[in-house]
């Protein structure tokens, strides 16, 4: 399978799930997986939620952040994956003055 983001409509997502700030982002979504390339933009986040379709794992490219899983911070930087498991809740925050850029693949269970 190859996906190709390149042809993919950039979407613009402001305070996603009740966070702060805008976030794009390219979505590919099937019934086994959702892999999204994301920018959190400067003073935006991903507000806090339940992940229930699978496990999230979140690899840092580029920026600094931070996640909270389940009650416990966690430093994002590059080079660093934040894994959130089904069934947990979380949030991502950029809290640089660069963007936070991840690649998140979902695999749905």
């Amino acid at each position: 399978m190859l996906i190709d983001f390149t042809v993919m409509d950039e979407m613009t997502i402001p305070g996603m799930n009740d966070g702060t700030g805008t976030m794009t982002c390219r979505m590919f979504n099937d019934e086994k997986y959702r892999i999204i390339p994301t920018t959190i933009h400067p003073g935006g986040s991903i507000g806090h939620h339940a992940q229930e379709s699978g496990d999230d794992m979140n690899y840092i490219i580029s920026g600094q952040g931070k996640a909270v899983c389940d009650g416990e911070e966690e430093e994002l930087k590059p080079g660093v994956m934040h894994i959130c498991p089904q069934g947990s809740t979380h949030s991502i925050e950029n809290m640089g003055e660069d963007d936070l850029v991840m690649l998140t693949v979902v695999v749905k269970k």
